[in-house]
């Protein structure tokens, strides 16, 4: 078992997940469907919250109560979340450049921009579990043991999973294939990218669950499995070909959620914690005494494994199609490709 679903509040907890994995695929139906969804989502939001977030630091750095006791000065505090939340926008907003032939978005070079963007958002979660993989290092060295005080106040316990999964991370990013196949749907709705098809999905969805995993253990039931599947949800059902985008809406309108309403995810009924807290509670105030970070490692393997067959496999078929799988579509006979392909201007 992953998480501690059990007891009188198992019926919130399963309600909270229904509830945000439901309003994320609305939300990216939404921000997809017409250009003023994605200006209100991915411009006019965007703006406000940073005025928001400048507000809020700049009346700290004075000293006023309302700013020192907001939730998100005093949960999120995190550089990764800022540096998410704003990567993966701007992301969605390229999207929507290449989707509607906007400014740049015409050139031939700059279909290469989601796999730049793709590839700087993994590399970002690369670094965190890196980071918390050190942090236990000098945890053990220091107290004998791995865990580590994030500066959210979250016991985070680092160890070999970490490295594992940040090397599961940079295969990753070398699964991404046919870097200038990038289109626009023929009704206008959708980027896609067609060679991004089950097989490098399936490799994300593991590497990116277990970094969740590790490193926002007290956020991933909901950022870890919500917001995973319902990009792939929508892929899967009718949006062929449009999982990237798919996956950048949801994310960047998630973190902007999560950054003005922390509390959700770590104070309410809905919060969920997984097995790695042992003694059944989360408490920053309180050194944990148990530990169960059995799952961490068996699924960092299993990401790793993933992400190994699937570069294999794509280093296969580009030789034996004779191809750059970099520079060329590689996974033109598979169905969900014609399927995405069918959908192109």
């Amino acid at each position: 078992m992953l998480f501690q679903i059990y007891g009188e509040g198992a019926g919130w907890q399963l309600l909270g997940w229904l509830l945000v994995f439901t309003c994320l695929v609305l939300a990216n139906e939404f921000a997809r469907r017409s250009k003023m969804g994605g200006i209100i989502c991915f411009g006019v939001i965007p703006v406000l919250l940073t005025v928001y977030f400048i507000a809020i630091y700049v009346c700290a750095a004075l000293g006023m109560d309302w700013a020192l006791n907001n939730d998100t000065y005093v949960h999120m505090t995190s550089w990764f979340h800022y540096a998410k939340l704003y990567a993966a926008t701007a992301g969605c907003i390229g999207f929507m450049m290449l989707k509607y032939k906007w400014g740049i978005g015409k050139t031939e070079w700059f279909k290469v921009f989601p796999f730049v963007i793709v590839a700087v958002n993994i590399l970002i979660a690369v670094v965190s579990d890196f980071e918390s993989g050190i942090r236990g290092a000098m945890a053990l060295a220091e107290y004998g043991d791995r865990w580590w005080l994030s500066s959210e106040n979250v016991w985070l316990y680092g160890g070999w999973w970490n490295w594992v999964n940040g090397i599961a991370g940079i295969l990753n990013i070398l699964c991404m294939t046919g870097w200038w196949g990038i289109y626009s749907s023929k009704d206008k709705k959708d980027m896609l990218w067609p060679d991004m098809t089950w097989c490098f999905i399936i490799a994300y969805d593991l590497w990116n669950f277990e970094y969740t995993y590790n490193n926002l253990p007290t956020h991933t039931w909901y950022c870890g499995l919500a917001l995973l599947l319902a990009p792939t949800f929508a892929n899967a059902l009718w949006n062929k070909g449009g999982w990237i985008q798919n996956r950048a809406n949801t994310l960047a309108l998630w973190c902007m959620f999560a950054q003005v309403f922390p509390l959700f995810q770590d104070a309410s009924r809905f919060s969920v914690i997984p097995v790695l807290y042992a003694d059944g509670f989360m408490d920053s105030a309180i050194r944990p005494t148990a530990v169960n970070p059995t799952m961490q490692g068996v699924i960092a393997i299993i990401a790793l494994a993933a992400n190994v067959l699937c570069l294999a496999f794509i280093i296969k078929r580009a030789k034996e199609q004779k191809k750059n799988p970099y520079k060329n579509e590689i996974f033109t006979d598979q169905k969900d490709f014609q399927i995405a392909m069918s959908r192109a201007e």
